[in-house]
């Protein structure tokens, strides 16, 4: 077994660039988390301090807090840093409650059930 040297180091874990930055960590189920990547491993599991979910319906979003946080690697799709100097969302994105997105998700569940329903009923009808 050899050892790597320490800029064959450093290449191999590209993700000490970004320790002490603020991250952007989208996950599998479609999750977004912001935080400060604390710390990470070969496995590319994660640690984020003062980490929150980032909720996105419509036009709404919230930003729930979740502290420290610990991502097992294999659910993280992409991890990106977020660049301070800009604006994270566009101008006319409002920002709620946590219990006013929630109610807002729930609504957006229930309109595509209810599409999905109406489809399910109208199948038998062949529009092609």
């Amino acid at each position: 077994m050899s050892w790597a040297a320490p800029d064959e180091l450093l290449l191999s874990t590209s993700l000490a660039t970004y320790l002490d930055k603020k991250l952007l960590v989208l996950l599998r189920d479609g999750r977004k988390l912001l935080g400060l990547l604390r710390s990470f491993d070969q496995f590319a599991n994660v640690v984020l301090e003062g980490a929150c979910e980032r909720v996105i319906v419509g036009d709404l979003y919230c930003d729930v807090p979740l502290g420290l946080y610990v991502i097992r690697g294999e659910n993280v799709v992409l991890i990106g840093e977020l660049d301070l100097g800009k604006e994270e969302l566009p101008p006319h994105m409002i920002c709620v409650s946590e219990a006013d997105i929630r109610k807002a998700q729930k609504a957006e569940r229930d309109a595509s059930d209810l599409k999905g329903m109406m489809r399910k009923r109208m199948e038998f009808l062949d529009f092609d």
